[in-house]
C-alpha cells in the first residue's frame, strides 16, 4: 500500500443513511422511526452467546480469571464458577484455584471464550511453574520496574516535569 494513497474511510453509519428496511414502522405504513442495525450495539445481552462456556476475564488490574460463565446482568456483572486465577511472570505461569467469582462489570477489561481443544496446552512461550516461584519472580520484576520508574521520574524532574504519584506500576 502506497503511503500517498488515501486511507479507506469508515462506513457512514448515521441514521439518515440507513436503508428503508431498517426503519421501524416502514412495512406498517406508520411513522418511520430510525433503528440502528444490531451489530452497532455492544451490550450485556451479547453475553448470552458465551453463557455456560469457559471464558477468561481480564480485569482492570490485569488479573486473569478463567472459569465457566454462569450468569450476568444488565450492568455486565458476571458470575463465574470453577474459576482459576492465572498469574504469570517472564516465561512462567501458575494457576491458583479460586472457586466461584462474582465480578463487577466495570472492572472487566475483556472477556474471551476459551477454545476447549487448546485448553490443556500451555500458553505459547510460558511454562507451568509452582505458584511460589511465579510470585517470587513477579515480586522481583515489580521491584525492577519501580527502580526503573524512579530513574525515569528523576530524569523528567530535572527537565521540569512533575510525576504522578497515584499510579502503581
Amino acid at each position: 500500500m502506497d503511503m500517498n494513497d488515501p486511507q479507506p474511510s469508515a462506513p457512514n453509519l448515521s441514521l439518515g443513511s440507513l436503508p428503508p428496511h431498517l426503519l421501524v414502522g416502514h412495512a406498517l405504513g406508520g411513522t418511520q422511526v430510525p433503528q440502528l442495525p444490531p451489530q452497532m450495539f455492544i451490550t450485556a445481552a451479547q453475553l448470552m452467546d458465551i453463557t455456560d462456556k469457559k471464558i477468561m476475564a481480564i480485569l482492570r488490574d490485569n488479573q486473569k480469571i478463567l472459569g465457566v460463565l454462569r450468569s450476568w446482568d444488565q450492568f455486565g456483572n458476571v458470575l463465574m464458577t470453577d474459576c482459576v486465577e492465572r498469574i504469570d511472570a517472564t516465561g512462567i505461569y501458575a494457576e491458583i484455584p479460586r472457586g466461584v467469582y462474582i465480578i463487577r462489570g466495570e472492572n472487566i477489561s475483556m472477556l474471551c471464550e476459551i477454545d476447549l481443544d487448546k485448553e490443556d496446552t500451555p500458553p505459547p512461550g510460558l511454562t507451568l511453574a509452582p505458584v511460589e516461584e511465579v510470585y517470587a519472580l513477579m515480586k522481583k520484576e515489580k521491584a525492577e520496574r519501580k527502580v526503573k520508574q524512579a530513574k525515569k521520574e528523576k530524569a523528567l524532574a530535572n527537565l521540569g516535569f512533575v510525576p504522578e504519584y497515584n499510579v502503581e506500576i
